[in-house]
């Protein structure tokens, strides 16, 4: 049960890249299922096969912590005994499942639940897993024939025993950000729409995940609004502009949510920002006009199993109905992209589009 990690040059940049890739994936996974079905299920009222559908997706949303950990450990390379423990610790550091003295058990009684909420705090998630990761380098074999009972107690317990101490500290400074960015969303909601949806928008093409960035610091109504429109309009323009110049295929991942294969071409182009920043300003706009919210799970997803425009529709008393919806997060974003592909390809001449948006991973 040797890990292969042990044998690979770790450095700073390789370790937080392994963390970042491995939440990415998890939140993902985690989250879209509950995310994209929650609002189309509700269209059913308390039909019981999807009401039991919904408890399902929910549950499974529980686990998101769970497969971070397990995900950041695999791409350390870890073995199958390691990615159980780091997975385990993530769980318990991110405080999805806590013990509740006030609560009493419906059968027995007993005073005393360990009760399951959301997906924890994701921040503490990636720390307690990058606490567990280091201690397994640490370690390494020096456990012996004995690592299968020393490591799950010393390193599994011990980040995880880590993470529920530091837990109530980072979940304070997260929902501070939280609010913070909302507080300034409820003063300036024009500016700071725009703000949020451009900063998304730039993070789709980066290594950083918009996902995780909404889930970690919480961001909420207005503030998911606007973050989701960024990740929306930048999806949009990547697409006119992949329509004639990429094979279909490629196109239409990138629809499906394939936005980061274009990574390559900002380093190498960042010209591209040009037409999505245009596209991403004009489209926040409405989302302040209109007061189109979302939630910390929709805020990084877009128009990826259109869980941006059902968060919006499906947001209570802010929400907007379906035809505006089809106003905001397809009409104008779509108009935008493709007058701004005109005038900064055919007219002012200032890109070619099939240089700066060929894909450039073939």
């Amino acid at each position: 049960m040797t890990s292969e990690a042990t044998t690979q040059k770790m450095t700073p940049s390789v370790f937080a890249n392994n963390v970042l890739a491995g939440t990415a994936t998890g939140i993902i996974v985690g989250l879209l299922p509950n995310a994209v079905l929650s609002g189309i299920l509700k269209l059913f009222g308390n039909n019981p096969i999807t009401v039991q559908l919904t408890r399902v997706l929910v549950t499974f949303q529980f686990t998101t912590p769970l497969l971070i950990g397990a995900l950041i450990a695999l791409a350390f390379n870890f073995s199958k005994i390691d990615i159980a423990i780091v997975a385990g610790a993530s769980y318990v550091g991110s405080g999805v499942t806590q013990f509740n003295p006030g609560a009493v058990h419906p059968v027995t009684k007993a005073a005393g639940l360990y009760l399951s909420n959301g997906t924890g705090d994701l921040i503490n998630t990636m720390i307690t897993a990058s606490i567990a990761v280091g201690l397994t380098l640490l370690v390494g074999e020096k456990f012996g024939s004995v690592k299968i009972v020393a490591s799950p107690i010393i390193v599994g317990g011990g980040s995880g025993w880590i993470g529920v101490i530091i837990l109530p500290y980072v979940a304070k400074i997260t929902v501070w950000i939280g609010n913070l960015i909302n507080s300034f969303t409820d003063l300036q909601p024009i500016l700071m729409s725009i703000l949020i949806a451009c900063m998304f928008a730039v993070i789709l093409i980066t290594p950083i995940s918009t996902v995780a960035i909404g889930m970690a610091i919480q961001l909420n109504g207005i503030s998911a609004g606007a973050a989701a429109m960024g990740v929306a309009a930048a999806t949009i323009v990547l697409v006119v502009h992949s329509w004639k110049v990429n094979k279909s295929g490629l196109t239409l991942a990138i629809a499906l949510g394939a936005m980061k294969m274009m990574i390559p071409n900002l380093f190498r182009h960042p010209i591209i920002l040009l037409p999505i920043l245009t596209t991403t300003i004009v489209s926040a706009v409405p989302v302040a006009l209109f007061g189109i919210s979302g939630t910390p799970a929709s805020a990084g997803f877009g128009l990826v199993g259109i869980v941006g425009p059902l968060a919006s529709i499906s947001a209570g008393k802010a929400s907007i109905n379906i035809v505006m919806a089809l106003i905001a997060w397809f009409i104008i974003p779509i108009a935008v992209a493709v007058l701004s592909r005109f005038l900064y390809q055919n007219v002012f001449h200032i890109y070619d589009e099939k240089i700066v948006f060929a894909y450039l991973g073939e």
